[in-house]
């Protein structure tokens, strides 16, 4: 399952991994985070990154916010021990701009998220991330609403064919689907093994390849969560609350999103246009953001070593321009969703 550093190959959703932040020293450079100001860490996790804002000047401050509950309860430790340095909020980064002002902030000098699921996440087994440890089929990061399971044994054909194919990039899409229907008919999926070892029977493990249920859990994990929806959410919300100067730091693992990532800096830094077919009045906006990397970063084959879950990570930054944020570009909203619901909101049924 990719996300957070998990890399085809790289232990995905096998053994415990204790969690390592991925590409930390680039981040702290990105951000420049030895200025002093107050950051956002989007996805705490296991603290990784606010440790780090935190260490690299007596007067930064972090506003960390992470939506799995076991998350936050995990760093009250390190929130006492910096004291008012460190606020610690449950809830979505989608949402950041408006956590930062309940939290009396008008602004902030830098935002960084780390997408997908964290490594804490996939080695506990009844979280429901993981395919290669049973457990109940959850992938809840919240631990509310409806679960993976919910959506397997709910949802149509077609719904499910498009959440593999789009969100999972599996190839073999709607022959799962197909065959996921016909099995609930006999018997509910409740297990992660369950539909693991259904997956398996339907696509062929390549000699050295990831294993089979591999694109059909992550694209299941994105719909539960809506990451990509969140994410969209997140780089506006970013932009809407980080002061001039101020640094957006994105850390992605697969395709779909550093897609997003890179569509957005693009239009925001001026080298495409803003708008699409369906806002042509925002293609001449001025930039809100200066490009900080030029192109993705990755890691250094020593940090692939230490970490395979690495691999994949891309990090992309800009700095925030004095401009006033724009309206949210549907370009980008329409990469985060279903085709269906995209066209329905492109108006083209």
């Amino acid at each position: 399952m990719m996300g957070r550093g998990d890399g085809p190959g790289a232990g995905a959703a096998g053994g415990p991994t204790r969690h390592v932040p991925v590409l930390l020293e680039e981040v702290c450079t990105a951000l420049d985070v030895k200025r002093g100001g107050v950051f956002m860490d989007g996805t705490f996790g296991a603290g990784g990154y606010t440790r780090a804002i935190l260490d690299a000047n007596p007067r930064n401050t972090v506003i960390a916010i992470d939506r799995d509950p076991d998350a936050i309860a995990g760093g009250a430790a390190l929130a006492s021990r910096v004291k008012r340095r460190l606020s610690l909020v449950p809830g979505r980064f989608g949402n950041l701009d408006g956590i930062a002002h309940a939290q009396g902030m008008d602004g902030v000098d830098g935002v960084v998220l780390d997408i997908g699921v964290s490594s804490m996440q996939l080695d506990e087994a009844e979280r429901g991330f993981s395919f290669r440890s049973d457990g109940p089929l959850d992938m809840r990061m919240e631990r509310d609403g409806p679960s993976a399971a919910d959506l397997v044994n709910e949802a149509s054909e077609a719904e499910l064919a498009d959440i593999f194919y789009h969100y999972g990039e599996e190839r073999r899409a709607r022959a799962v689907a197909r065959a996921i229907i016909e099995a609930r008919r006999r018997q509910p999926f409740e297990t992660t093994r369950q539909l693991a070892e259904l997956v398996a029977s339907l696509i062929r493990q390549e000699p050295g390849g990831i294993h089979p249920a591999t694109r059909v859990f992550q694209g299941l994990r994105i719909a539960v969560n809506d990451e990509l929806g969140e994410l969209v959410r997140a780089l506006h919300a970013a932009e809407r609350i980080l002061k001039p100067g101020g640094r957006l730091v994105v850390v992605t693992f697969h395709s779909l999103e550093d897609r997003i990532v890179k569509q957005f800096f693009a239009a925001r830094t001026g080298r495409t246009p803003s708008g699409s077919r369906h806002m042509p009045s925002a293609a001449m906006a001025e930039p809100t953001f200066e490009a900080v990397t030029r192109g993705p970063v990755g890691p250094s084959d020593q940090e692939i070593a230490r970490n395979p879950r690495a691999r994949s990570a891309k990090l992309r930054a800009g700095a925030r321009t004095d401009v006033p944020a724009q309206e949210p570009l549907s370009a980008i909203t329409m990469l985060a969703e279903l085709p269906q619901t995209a066209e329905k909101r492109g108006g083209r049924r």
